[in-house]
């Protein structure tokens, strides 16, 4: 390998790194292939901030002191906390950038409450340029929108809960 394609490979992993701080990703892995036996394999990650706040939550509500009202709730604050554990998760099938409408301006696609069926579209993810309708996998009801317009998401990350 030559000097120059080493500072151009270390260029290029400096900018893998600010890609992934930019669009708040964990993870970015990119493979170049410069000639049959010559290739170069990155993989750029960092932890996320989720884990951070979900070992902090539990410390404090554990120093509080237990009520009645409190002990009843448990259930329900993990299943808010982890939206991911929800049965009516539908999940990000890739890395991207959500948005909520077909276009700029036009009416969103779903709104808390509304009924879809199965195979409307509830959002797109905008992944290498390439506009991904996500469906429904099933009919019901639109119980959260989890996402915002416009934000980026991680593969497997929850964007709404269907019920």
């Amino acid at each position: 390998m030559t000097k120059n394609t080493h500072d151009s490979d270390v260029a290029f992993i400096k900018a893998l790194a600010e890609l992934l701080n930019e669009n708040d990703l964990t993870e970015l892995q990119v493979k170049r292939d410069y000639a049959e036996d010559d290739s170069l394999n990155v993989r750029v990650s960092r932890k996320p901030a989720q884990q951070v706040v979900a070992a902090a939550a539990p410390q404090a509500v554990a120093a509080a002191p237990a009520a009645a009202p409190v002990a009843a709730a448990p259930a329900a604050a993990a299943s808010a906390a982890d939206p991911s554990s929800d049965p009516g998760a539908v999940t990000s099938p890739m890395v991207g950038t959500v948005y909520t409408a077909p276009e700029p301006g036009a009416a969103a696609f779903i709104a808390v409450g509304a009924q879809v069926s199965e195979g409307d579209t509830l959002l797109i993810v905008e992944a290498m340029k390439t506009m991904n309708h996500i469906p429904a996998p099933r009919s019901g009801t639109i119980k959260r929108i989890l996402v915002e317009d416009g934000a980026a998401v991680e593969f497997g990350a929850p964007l709404v809960i269907l019920e």
